[in-house]
């Protein structure tokens, strides 16, 4: 039988690993990201581009000591089952190493390949509930509307249960992440507000230690507003309806939304907004305020800090970044 998940690591920083990298710096920018200090890589699982579970084997076998994330499985794209199975595989070879997060997946991705379901909140509870009890080697639970795997037992499990972690942005969402997962991933922005909003969503579950895994668009460089440039790019929607959820917990969020009203586009809107809003969207400036972000979204219950490169060469950017970890690097 299994052990306990492993309880959160606190304080980590890690990095993402572009979905658009092309193949040949894939391995270079892994091993970089070891080498430079890096706890956690986190891979990207997007619709028609790259796999999650081949990109995060690769990443694990080729590394010694990150701890590699999956963010996110779609919950309607994997037969439960089997995707149990690849996760234990996964945990079995790499102990220690692996936090798996499952999500609902974009709708349009979803529709688009036939997977998404008439109540995706019903899915991703059955599904996360499932697989957290499958992954650690217990039966699985009595089939549900969208989960049947009733009975079934994985005999090849890990000593160490990945952390399954769900990434969803919606309070009720959030709120079955605190009574079926071990916690959240928040995609980017995910501002200090926005990290304490979530918990709040979480209930009682955020008394219990949960793995609280954010996404922050980053640029460091000694000029500032290199830094800020690069990374309004990627900030670019963040006033539009879908990231409500995102911005209502911050300070500005009132005058952000008027200022995406008066835009002329999205582009206009990121590259006008007041740097003040920049730097608290992201992970950006000077080494010294990059260090502050990733502090302050760890004050507010983040247990990883996980860094987007802006920019147009990621593996370039990683050395940048790295002048922002904490001194215990």
């Amino acid at each position: 039988m299994s052990e306990s998940p492993a309880l959160p690591a606190q304080g980590r920083v890690g990095v993402m690993l572009p979905l658009d990298l092309p193949v040949g710096e894939v391995l270079p920018y892994v091993r970089r990201a070891e080498e430079l200090g890096f706890d956690q890589v986190w891979v990207v699982e997007d619709l028609g581009w790259r796999g999650g579970v081949a990109q995060a084997a690769t990443v694990l076998a080729s590394t010694t000591s990150l701890t590699v994330g999956i963010g996110i499985m779609p919950a309607g794209a994997r037969n439960v089952c089997f995707a149990a199975m690849e996760l234990a595989t996964l945990a079995q070879l790499h102990p220690g190493r692996l936090i798996a997060g499952v999500g609902h997946g974009m709708p349009g991705w979803m529709r688009q390949a036939g997977s998404w379901p008439a109540s995706p909140l019903t899915l991703i509870k059955e599904y996360a509930a499932a697989l957290r009890l499958l992954v650690a080697g217990k039966p699985g639970p009595a089939n549900g509307r969208y989960v049947r795997c009733e009975g079934v037992i994985i005999t090849e499990v890990p000593e160490i249960v990945p952390p399954v972690v769900l990434g969803v942005r919606g309070p009720k969402s959030q709120a079955v992440a605190g009574e079926v997962a071990d916690g959240l991933l928040l995609a980017e922005p995910a501002a200090p507000g926005y990290i304490t909003a979530s918990l709040r969503n979480l209930g009682a579950a955020a008394a219990n230690s949960p793995e609280i895994v954010v996404y922050d668009a980053a640029a460091v460089d000694d000029d500032e507003e290199a830094a800020l440039d690069r990374v309004r790019t990627v900030l670019e929607s963040v006033g539009e309806p879908q990231w409500a959820a995102h911005i209502d917990p911050l300070p500005f969020a009132a005058a952000l939304r008027a200022h995406r009203a008066a835009s002329t586009d999205a582009r206009h809107f990121a590259r006008t907004m007041p740097a003040e809003w920049v730097r608290g969207m992201s992970i950006s400036g000077t080494p010294a305020q990059a260090r502050a972000a990733i502090d302050a979204r760890h004050a507010a219950g983040a247990t990883s800090v996980v860094l987007a490169p802006a920019g147009p060469d990621p593996l370039a950017a990683l050395d940048s970044l790295a002048r922002a970890l904490p001194d215990r690097h």
